[in-house]
């Protein structure tokens, strides 16, 4: 059975930082994209980052320059670095699989599976 757990979310300030992870287990995940999508109250869900197996990784504009994504093939994890943290990225974040895929697709209903979520919340 496909699973995702994600782990890391927590209450920050503005300014201030927090690293997400997001670990897979069931079948090997070396073939597809990972990606971090948020959530915030009354909003779809949007894409945040998103990261092939080589490495290849796209940012939201909204993020570009303070988040970062990387991934461990090897533990099968996926991780977002999210720097300068501002008010403005509360949300639920949630780390998908876009399966055997070739490129990364900015769509939530492009993936399959979902992680439990994690919610992020920043003061000012």
């Amino acid at each position: 059975q496909v699973q995702l757990v994600e782990s890391g979310g927590g209450l920050v300030q503005a300014g201030d930082s927090l690293r997400l992870s997001c670990t897979a287990s069931g079948r090997a995940f070396s073939d597809d994209v990972m990606s971090w999508f948020r959530q915030a109250p009354g909003n779809e869900r949007e894409f945040v980052a998103g990261i092939t197996w080589g490495g290849y990784s796209q940012y939201s504009d909204s993020v570009k320059g303070r988040f970062t994504i990387s991934r461990d093939n090897a533990k099968n994890t996926v991780y977002l670095q999210m720097d300068n943290l501002q008010p403005e990225d509360t949300a639920v974040y949630y780390c998908g699989v876009d399966q055997a895929a070739s490129a990364i697709v900015r769509v939530a209903t492009r993936y399959y599976k979902w992680g439990q979520g994690l919610q992020v919340t920043v003061s000012s």
